[in-house]
């Protein structure tokens, strides 16, 4: 069979390719937009609005540098189950975060409490911005002095120097 003196077998392949890239891209989309939907009924916004923060405010313990609220990582789903569970039994969100802390460590806050193990990342910081401070000022003390003796005036007996080997260069040209 021909269509417009084509053979149809050449005109769907025409189409094929085109037609396949969509399937693919859709079902990449549609693959992509079931894993990010987790929905939770509350009883009230504010509900809704602490779940929210705390899943915002504590780390995904397998992913990297993402909160439980984006990530897709079963472990991410089990956190966000425990937090409205316990928020549908009343808990405050001192104590889910204290359960979810003594359960899997200070890893999962983003903001950790400041204690003996968390010292120096809190004021590890500080004390890099001031050793940073004082090297720069070193070096900026150091430059000032070094082109400060560049330029002193020579002395009495450094100028005589000079214009010995001035002269002493002179006759030995002419």
């Amino acid at each position: 069979m021909q269509a417009n003196g084509v053979p149809l077998v050449m005109n769907m392949k025409a189409y094929l390719k085109p037609l396949l890239i969509l399937f693919i891209t859709s079902m990449g989309w549609l693959s992509f937009s079931w894993a990010a939907i987790d929905t939770y009924p509350f009883k009230t916004d504010e509900q809704r609005q602490r779940f929210k923060q705390l899943t915002d405010e504590l780390r995904c313990p397998k992913c990297q540098n993402q909160n439980i609220a984006d990530s897709n990582a079963p472990i991410a789903k089990d956190f966000r189950e425990e937090i409205y569970r316990q928020l549908l039994a009343g808990h405050s969100n001192q104590t889910i975060v204290d359960f979810m802390v003594a359960r899997y460590g200070e890893f999962v806050l983003y903001r950790p409490t400041f204690s003996k193990k968390t010292w120096l990342l809190w004021i590890g910081p500080f004390i890099l911005l001031v050793v940073g401070a004082g090297i720069f000022y070193r070096l900026i003390r150091k430059g000032q002095s070094s082109s400060t003796t560049a330029s002193a005036p020579l002395s009495e007996a450094e100028q005589r120097q000079i214009e010995a080997i001035i002269h002493q260069h002179e006759e030995t040209k002419s």
